[in-house]
């Protein structure tokens, strides 16, 4: 239901909340910066009546505690993340690797790399780049069938 938090420096918190259906937010992402119509049904808060929040476990969920590292990490550092997971997630949807390993691919090449400045565009597309290449080795070598 939560889709998205902002925290401010002040402390407030704004949140982004709809109905659990992933058409919302790629709806969001397709019209950006205006709205579109989604065949979402709306979110209904009243029949929902209470919200819970937990402190994630990042042993349930590893890929969040390497985002976390890399948003820690700045310079090149999310975009080597997203653009591993990426491969990975490819990998694992054409059933070349398991679910686990598309972890374990993303946390090897934020290490091989490391953190790069990412500064201009061009260095962007370059770790972008560089990030996929090592994925990709990495998938083909330890992972081949």
């Amino acid at each position: 239901m939560v889709h998205g938090l902002v925290c401010y420096q002040d402390g407030s918190v704004l949140a982004q909340l709809g109905a659990p259906d992933m058409r919302i937010p790629i709806a969001h992402t397709l019209a950006w910066p205006r709205r579109m119509q989604s065949a979402s049904p709306r979110l209904d808060l009243a029949a929902r009546a209470k919200l819970e929040f937990f402190e994630p476990d990042l042993e349930r969920f590893p890929a969040l505690g390497l985002a976390r590292e890399a948003l820690r990490a700045g310079a090149g550092a999310p975009a080597i993340l997203s653009a591993a997971n990426e491969v990975a997630v490819e990998a694992f949807l054409a059933r070349r690797i398991g679910f686990l390993d598309i972890v374990a691919t993303v946390a090897e090449v934020l290490e091989e790399i490391g953190v790069p400045p990412a500064d201009t565009l061009e260095q962007v597309v370059a770790i972008d780049a560089a990030a996929r290449r090592s994925a990709t080795k990495r998938i083909a070598s330890a992972f081949a069938a």
